[in-house]
């Protein structure tokens, strides 16, 4: 019998940067031409916001939102560490960077031998460019898991090799946050793609609104797989697994809401509330609440990424099991919030 240890992180883009850059998307919001006059400046912004940003462009408390990330990735490394798992199933989304125009599936598992990839530009770790890591892959258990899935009645599709980038960073930054100390990574994985941005993957790339010339509701794009498709299929994932041979950590890899996929919020800031109202959920095993969460609630609150951690509650749920550990991280300028989890 397999055993499965669940986790779960963020994989938030500018904790690999500075302090000093870490409100990037925030001020790129700022320069939103339709963006009200009250939100233009810190006079019209709630009093928590103005506290973040400080007298300092929210550099104080950039430091501190990495702080607090610090200390949950080191806790989920320790899990890690202590399992030893065989490999590590990632459930993490690609923003039109393997998958573009030729196809987008709905989810897909990476089954490779080995992925090697970059660090990212202008890295807290000072790595140069062409700095070359290196990860296993096990293409055999990867092709177990499709195989199992198909059977099951989950149409998964799956690759031998990249179309247009390596890795997308949803996976590359779970590695190198989860070896934010660079000790070294150890861990085999199987990365398992989600199109999470659905409508706007390809009419948005994935990205930033396009406040110049954003897209009309006829050429946005079909829909991301539904939140109760996504929880079912993080469900199979582990009643597969379980009766396999192997021990196996399955993570899920995003922030929550996003402001940049909020418009209620001007893409200035994410929706705390709602993620706060799903994650006293996860805390407390409602997962029926999980599995009958909207689609439309989703895309009205920013939460596209949320469908990764959608088949993490899912295996939860399969498994019978709550979190054991839990953060939950919330910003006003810091674009997404985040959470954190060990069962």
């Amino acid at each position: 019998m397999g055993e499965i240890l669940l986790a779960g992180i963020t994989h938030y883009p500018p904790l690999a940067g500075s302090d000093e850059s870490m409100d990037w998307i925030f001020k790129r919001m700022l320069t939103n031409p339709r963006l009200p006059e009250q939100y233009r400046g810190p006079a019209g912004w709630p009093a928590a916001m103005r506290e973040e940003w400080g007298s300092d462009e929210g550099t104080s408390a950039a430091r501190r939102h990495r702080e607090k990330h610090l200390v949950w990735l080191r806790k989920v490394r320790a899990a890690l560490d202590a399992f030893q798992p065989d490999f590590i199933v990632i459930w993490g989304d690609d923003q039109y960077e393997n998958f573009r125009e030729e196809i987008v599936p709905a989810y897909c598992i990476n089954a490779f031998d080995f992925f090697e990839f970059g660090p990212p530009p202008r890295n807290v770790w000072n790595e140069p460019p062409d700095k070359k890591f290196r990860i296993k892959g096990d293409r055999s258990a990867a092709k177990y898991l499709a195989g199992r899935l198909i059977d099951a009645g989950f149409d998964a599709a799956y690759s031998y090799k990249p179309l247009h980038h390596p890795l997308g960073h949803a996976f590359t930054n779970a590695i190198f946050y989860l070896d934010y100390d660079r000790n070294g990574f150890p861990f085999t994985i199987i990365p398992f793609a989600i199109n999470c941005y659905g409508r706007r993957v390809i009419a948005q790339r994935g990205g930033l609104p396009a406040f110049e010339n954003p897209p009309a509701e006829a050429d946005l794009d079909p829909p991301a797989p539904t939140p109760a498709r996504l929880f079912d299929l993080g469900a199979a994932t582990a009643r597969i697994l379980k009766t396999s041979p192997w021990r196996v950590a399955l993570l899920a890899s995003s922030g929550w809401s996003h402001a940049f996929l909020t418009p209620k919020n001007y893409f200035l800031y994410p929706d705390t509330p709602a993620d706060r109202r799903m994650y006293d959920a996860l805390c407390a095993g409602r997962y029926d609440e999980w599995r009958g969460y909207s689609a439309a609630a989703v895309e009205d609150s920013g939460q596209q990424e949320l469908l990764n951690w959608m088949c993490l509650a899912g295996a939860l749920s399969e498994l019978g099991r709550k979190p054991k550990e839990t953060e939950f991280i919330d910003t006003w300028i810091f674009n997404s919030s985040k959470c954190f989890l060990v069962a």
